[in-house]
């Protein structure tokens, strides 16, 4: 079906077919010029999807924030915000503060591929009309969960540098699935030396368990001596 040349252009950047071609196909409909872009290519980076997208002058794009081996897809926002495009996240991605992160950097609404297609349709609408795509009390809320989410992280961190080498060692262990008995034995020390390590690192990171500890260590990407950061 030919567009007319000033159908309002709208590009999808989605990994998940399904999803985006029904979005692809209800846009279509309703008269909006609609572009996907290609994630299947081994080449395809972050970079060049970038460069995809702006090459299509897009009014809109619908970004999801998990882009498989390409990469993240919040690192997007920003560029093209920058170029005036009007960025709507649409994903999978749940839980923590990327609600307000996403919209910190630019995007204009964020949303869950739980919502009803309809409403993603409807907030595209609304985009194509300049109309506001949320509340200034929603944005206003989200953003300040995502700056209090920051601070939060800068303080684990400022927390985790603390650490002795040997309990930066342990706790990497802990992170790998080791038990005490397994750390001790590997390292030819005691059990009970080995707790008295795992009370140190819970008391200067100020948590309670080994699993908090675990899980607060990989939420702000920290990794052990030795290894790479990712």
């Amino acid at each position: 079906m030919t567009r007319p040349s000033n159908a309002t252009r709208v590009t999808i950047v989605d990994d998940h077919a399904l999803f985006a071609e029904s979005v692809a196909l209800t846009l279509e409909n309703e008269g909006y010029q609609v572009r996907r872009i290609d994630l299947a290519d081994s080449r395809a980076t972050l970079a060049s999807v970038l460069a995809a997208i702006l090459r299509g002058n897009p009014r809109i794009v619908l970004l999801d924030l998990e882009l498989g081996r390409v990469g993240d897809g919040m690192r997007l926002i920003t560029p093209l915000a920058s170029n005036g495009v009007a960025v709507i996240v649409v994903t999978g991605t749940v839980g923590g503060t990327w609600r307000g992160e996403c919209l910190r950097r630019g995007a204009k609404a964020v949303m869950t591929k739980t919502s009803p297609l309809e409403e993603v349709i409807a907030t595209v609408r609304r985009a194509r009309d300049g109309l506001p795509l949320m509340s200034r009390e929603d944005r206003d809320r989200l953003m300040t969960e995502a700056a209090h989410g920051q601070d939060e992280d800068r303080e684990m961190r400022s927390r985790l540098e603390r650490l002795t080498r040997r309990e930066m060692e342990v706790l990497g262990a802990l992170m790998r699935g080791a038990q005490v008995r397994d750390i001790a034995r590997e390292s030819v020390v005691s059990e009970a030396t080995v707790r008295t390590q795992v009370k140190s690192i819970l008391a200067k990171l100020e948590l309670s368990s080994q699993l908090s500890a675990v899980g607060a260590a990989y939420k702000v990407g920290w990794r052990p001596p030795g290894e790479a950061t990712t």
